[in-house]
């Protein structure tokens, strides 16, 4: 039988170990429909910083697959998410991305909202009508240190684990009173499992991204950068820097809570941050008093990953849009007194991972090209792509799940 003819659960059963996926995981809308419905809104996904959205009434706009979620300050001065979805005929409430607003009304209709979900106003309703019944549904809501998530599902992975095991590294960076400096999107058309499976290796840094290469240790097998990495072990404590490894991602999270994880990375020993140079862009963040050549990588969930170097956060956010596309969503996080033009030039901060995204969206451009192709058969994973064969083991195995 081809592989076309197959169920998708006979089709995960014949993955062959070690090697990439079949074609159909990138190109079957039948398996990406099941891939929001198990993994996407099932999960947690970073959506931005408490610094974004400090007054009630400030809001901002999440969108993900075929889910919208508006998040706002409320009136009591708590974050809260709203399906942005109007309870008369479905219409999108928010068009805006971001701003700030008194109330939310939906443009079709004309529908009211208050920025707490309440429905305030319905022109010419029945006697009848409840308008208490017909508020925008909640959407759940997490907070991690500053950082915002977000779970289209009633029942999400709790974070509990994550915010007592990540407490001492995180303060370390100060995450809570950071700041949002710069942020950027990137359409990618393209499976958003191609997307993911680029940034989980460091296999291809070598050839496609020269500019990272020569500053990060990543590009190098594990023996190698071991040995790479003794001058960071050497100033870490100097800079106020403690060693910390936790590793609860994907299929090592524990039952019922979000996956994350927390490791320190060295940079080549003449560089400080990832920058052009290798120079400081910004401010010392939190306890760190200098530069040890390291930086600190975290992941939540399936789709947020962050660098945290020792003067700002870089945040990675891969969203589905369908099938063939998706997005990549980068924010780039400075200390919170920090101030633009005086501690830190945008364009400066954001170098070295906008051309590196750049780059490697046509990589996966190149990469969705190839796997649409009669010609293309999974191939054997190197011994530089484990997180990679993990991360796709994962998902095949969250498709089983119940």
């Amino acid at each position: 039988m081809k592989n076309n003819e197959l169920s998708i659960d006979e089709l995960i059963a014949k993955q062959k170990p070690g090697h990439s996926l079949d074609q159909r995981f990138y190109t079957d809308p039948a398996i990406y429909d099941l891939e929001v419905e198990k993994i996407v809104n099932r999960n947690w996904i970073f959506a931005g910083h408490v610094s974004q959205l400090p007054e009630p009434g400030d809001f901002k706009v999440l969108n993900v697959a075929q889910e919208s979620a508006i998040i706002v300050r409320g009136k009591d001065g708590k974050l809260k998410a709203f399906a942005n979805v109007c309870r008369h005929r479905g219409s999108l409430v928010c068009l805006e991305e971001q701003g700030h607003a008194d109330k939310f009304m939906c443009p079709y209709h004309g529908w009211m909202y208050d920025i707490d979900g309440n429905l305030t106003a319905a022109r010419n309703m029945k006697d009848d009508f409840d308008k208490s019944a017909h508020g925008l549904k909640s959407v759940s809501i997490g907070e991690i240190y500053g950082l915002i998530l977000v779970c289209f599902d009633d029942s999400p992975p709790s974070l509990e684990g994550a915010i007592r095991d990540l407490e001492e590294p995180m303060a370390m960076y100060d995450f809570e009173n950071l700041k949002l400096a710069a942020q950027k999107s990137y359409a990618i058309p393209a499976n958003w499992k191609l997307s993911i499976e680029n940034y989980q290796e460091c296999y291809h840094c070598a050839t496609a991204h020269p500019e990272y290469a020569l500053m990060h240790t990543m590009m190098l097998d594990d023996e190698k950068r071991e040995r790479a990495s003794g001058h960071m072990y050497e100033r870490m404590e100097a800079c106020g820097i403690k060693e910390f490894y936790i590793d609860h991602v994907d299929s090592a999270a524990r039952p019922g809570e979000i996956g994350f994880g927390f490791a320190r990375t060295a940079m080549f020993s003449k560089f400080k941050t990832g920058s052009k140079g290798g120079q400081p862009v910004a401010p010392l963040l939190g306890s760190i008093t200098g530069y040890d050549g390291g930086q600190a990588d975290l992941s939540f969930g399936p789709f947020s990953f962050l660098l945290a170097y020792n003067d700002h956060v870089v945040c990675y956010v891969f969203t589905p849009v369908d099938h063939n596309n998706s997005n990549c969503e980068i924010y780039w996080l400075v200390r919170g007194d920090a101030e633009e033009g005086k501690d830190y030039d945008v364009d400066e901060l954001t170098w070295l991972w906008d051309i590196t995204t750049k780059a490697d969206k046509e990589i996966i451009v190149n990469n969705s090209r190839g796997v649409h192709s009669k010609y293309y058969e999974p191939g054997p994973f190197s011994g530089m792509e484990d997180l990679e064969q993990i991360y796709i083991e994962w998902i095949l195995a969250e498709l089983q799940r119940p």
